[in-house]
């Protein structure tokens, strides 16, 4: 491997890492929100099931969607500098977001990173714009999906648990807590580590090297190995401030409310993981948050906080195009 593939490794598990640290607050939010576990716990209980999910997620297209599927086939052919600008582009809004506290898609960031390089060298024919568009499409849908399962599953656990004593109830949800937390961080792992390995694939790919390009569909076992290890390291020093943001911030919850939660985030990343769909994770449990928190009544969301959420993930695909494009055309300048 020449050096710069070496370093473009480098940098793209320590994106990973980044991504661990970043989505913690989705993995723990709740249950440290609702403390059924203190922190420090907390993180160590995500992350280890975020490695759990190596066994369970390794064969997931999810990687096959972002090494082979933003950008064209082919069109890399040698050019390993373009990804190392992907996750360098991609890095510097993701670190902008998690230093202010806003919670933000580490996963569009990526998105992003990889369109703006390919925009400034081959232009519009580069990007898969079919998958792109799919991509783009559950920014929406993934927060709507959490959102009405989220509600309905309130609902429905209301209606079972409703009438029983509340400080058995809060016990009881306390250990369901447990579970669907690990389940959620299950999810995580499995869609999030899957993205990184799609990104060092496609590195692969682009060296031309016979070992990885007369077998495209198989991504080596390294690979997953050394990303899902990534992303449990960077849960354990996972971002307290969007743990705030997300678990007492946007909506205050109970047990019960956190176990939904959960639930119906974990069910979510579940479904897009085995479908291939690279999806936010902080998009998902946010709307699912949103969804449990209704039931009470609308009010107990707080909206503003809510729009400047939203405001960051709309500006993540474009900002990290931006910088992933200039970082590029900086780096061909002496390269």
């Amino acid at each position: 491997m020449t050096t710069i593939v070496i370093i473009t490794i480098v940098v793209a598990v320590l994106y990973d890492f980044l991504n661990g640290m970043n989505d913690a607050g989705n993995s723990i939010a709740t249950i440290v929100g609702t403390n059924v576990l203190p922190p420090k716990i907390a993180v160590l209980w995500a992350a280890f099931f975020n490695f759990v999910a190596f066994g369970i997620f390794y064969g997931s297209p999810v990687a096959h969607k972002i090494g082979t599927g933003i950008i064209m086939p082919g069109t890399l052919e040698k050019d390993t500098v373009f990804i190392l600008c992907s996750l360098l582009g991609a890095g510097s809004w993701v670190l902008i977001c998690a230093r202010n506290g806003i919670p933000n898609s580490v996963s569009h960031a990526l998105i992003g990173g990889l369109i703006g390089p390919a925009l400034i060298k081959f232009g519009p024919a580069a990007v898969n714009v079919p998958n792109v568009l799919t991509i783009v499409l559950f920014i929406a849908l993934a927060p709507l999906f959490g959102f009405i399962i989220g509600y309905f599953f309130m609902n429905l656990t209301l209606l079972i648990w409703g009438k029983k004593p509340p400080l058995k109830t809060d016990r009881y949800f306390r250990v369901f807590q447990l579970l669907s937390s690990a389940a959620f961080s299950i999810g995580h792992g499995g869609n999030d580590a899957q993205k990184t390995m799609g990104i060092i694939f496609m590195l692969l790919l682009a060296t031309g090297d016979p070992q990885y390009t007369s077998n495209p569909d198989h991504i080596p076992f390294w690979v997953a190995l050394t990303c899902y290890t990534s992303i449990a390291l960077g849960t354990l020093l996972g971002s307290g401030r969007i743990v705030k943001t997300l678990g007492r911030g946007l909506c205050h919850l109970k047990p019960i409310g956190g176990f939904c939660a959960e639930t119906a985030g974990a069910l979510t990343l579940f479904g897009v993981t085995l479908a291939g769909i690279p999806v936010s994770t902080t998009h998902t449990i946010t709307g699912a948050i949103m969804g449990v928190g209704v039931t009470k009544r609308a009010s107990s969301v707080k909206w503003k906080l809510a729009a400047n959420i939203v405001v960051a993930w709309v500006l993540t695909i474009p900002a990290s195009m931006f910088f992933s494009a200039l970082i590029y055309y900086v780096l061909k300048l002496f390269l």
